[in-house]
């Protein structure tokens, strides 16, 4: 029986057991799941193993659990790593799920449950590809299974685990399946993703909450003083103002620019998508280049003072930000880190007192696309899609990629079969199902490239 014709046959279980695994509230955030954590992680175990796998472990760690599993065919063969994440991120706001986040709902072809694309549903076509090419003539390389489960907070003890195990995860080339692609009519690759430098500030300013009517306009408000900070770091063209930031960027050429504006965009439906009106951006690029080649500095939260039912004419003793920056190669999150700390105690007035913590952080990425490992996912895409897939910059970060390649020494593929529309650490998250089945169907075809190339060098 082929491959896509095996995937035909049990589309149903398929499917069915990813459903299983969604219905897990594996996240990783929230400390009252650390019984869904393990579950999660002997779920995963337990499918591996009916998939095929030859042995699987589940290795402790300080936070959660990692799964490992393997399939080696000949060891003379090449060795691919797959990198996944069975955690999660938390729902909330749950009051805009439109189905339980954690209760799979299945609605005009889309999966509707948080990890349905970011990772679960992605990893999973790994293990059912491995079935897949278990039962249909075995594999034509060796592969190994590393899941994680803290990507979605940093990744904090994976450095640990990897550089323990290196002779356990030595490979040729890892594969990962947890970025995008345009469409299934317009595929394309992810070649490189963006690093992060994420960290909380927090401005006091009098001892207690006051009164606003008491103390208003003799004492300076925290929460005003805050949005004055972070509102001065980007200038009237959306340029970032904090000095240095962008000394180590590394500026794409006209030739990636122009490869990059092949992919097809509609900015009318892009903003229909989102319900807004306008884009916003950095002056002299386009959306595309603005969530791909250039860096960016966001508040992902910001509170203070009282948010409850009613009012109350309080003027707040402190105020609270989050605020990330997506980077991009070159840069250094440790730097960034730094220079944004540095800098928000630099320009804060002498009537508040500020602080900043760093959470967590990753670097970026980049892939070339004239190595053999994008070459055979090009060559898979190919034979499956049936036409040349479009190289394209992922926006989102992927911590552990520059870790795995210091530590591992091999070069890092992106097979995403998301979308960028699919609401990924946003209410209702999907995932399209034809896409689910596009890429266990596609898999197994980079292995047979992958191995092919390999042999001739």
């Amino acid at each position: 029986m082929s491959w896509k014709a095996y995937t035909e046959a049990h589309k149903d279980r398929f499917l069915n057991e990813l459903l299983e695994l969604l219905r897990i509230p594996s996240v990783s955030a929230r400390s009252e799941h650390k019984a869904d954590m393990e579950a999660c992680a002997n779920a995963v175990k337990a499918r591996l193993l009916e998939a095929g796998a030859d042995s699987v472990t589940i290795y402790p760690t300080e936070g959660h659990p990692i799964v490992y599993g393997e399939k080696i065919t000949d060891p003379s063969l090449p060795t691919v790593l797959v990198y996944g994440h069975y955690d999660v991120q938390p729902a909330d706001p749950l009051e805009l799920w439109h189905s339980g986040p954690f209760e799979p709902t299945i609605k005009d072809g889309k999966i509707y449950a948080r990890g349905a694309c970011d990772d679960k549903g992605q990893f999973y076509m790994h293990v059912k590809a491995l079935e897949t090419m278990h039962h249909n003539g075995g594999l034509p390389t060796n592969v190994k299974f590393i899941i994680e489960g803290e990507e979605e907070i940093g990744s904090p003890n994976l450095a640990t685990f990897v550089k323990a195990n290196k002779a356990l995860l030595a490979c040729d080339v890892i594969l990962i399946s947890d970025t995008a692609m345009i469409s299934l009519d317009t595929p394309s690759i992810d070649v490189g993703v963006r690093g992060l430098t994420y960290v909380e500030v927090e401005v006091t300013g009098p001892n207690r909450d006051l009164h606003s009517g008491v103390y208003g306009g003799a004492v300076a408000n925290p929460a005003t003083i805050l949005c004055q900070l972070i509102a001065s770091m980007h200038d009237e063209n959306n340029h970032i103002t904090i000095p240095g930031f962008y000394d180590d960027v590394l500026v794409a050429t006209e030739a990636e620019r122009a490869k990059m504006a092949e992919a097809p965009f509609d900015e009318e439906e892009y903003k229909n998508d989102l319900g807004v009106k306008a884009l916003w951006g950095e002056k002299g690029y386009s959306s595309n280049e603005r969530t791909g080649i250039r860096p960016t500095l966001e508040v992902n939260g910001i509170w203070g003072g009282y948010t409850g039912e009613g009012s109350k004419t309080v003027l707040p003793s402190k105020a609270f930000a989050k605020v990330s920056c997506r980077l991009v190669p070159n840069q250094s999150s440790h730097k960034i880190e730094a220079m944004l700390m540095e800098h928000f105690k630099k320009i804060a007035p002498d009537y508040v007192q500020v602080e900043v913590r760093p959470h967590h952080g990753g670097e970026p990425y980049v892939t070339p696309i004239d190595s053999i490992p994008y070459k055979a996912a090009a060559a898979a895409i190919v034979e499956t899609f049936g036409k040349e897939p479009i190289p394209v910059r992922g926006g989102g970060s992927i911590p552990i990629c520059a870790l795995f390649e210091q530590e591992l020494g091999v070069k890092i593929v992106f097979m995403g079969f998301g979308l960028d529309s699919d609401n990924l650490h946003s209410p209702n998250e999907k995932f399209n199902i034809d896409n689910y089945y596009k890429g266990i169907e596609t898999i197994p075809y980079f292995h047979k490239h992958f191995a092919e190339m390999m042999k001739q060098g």
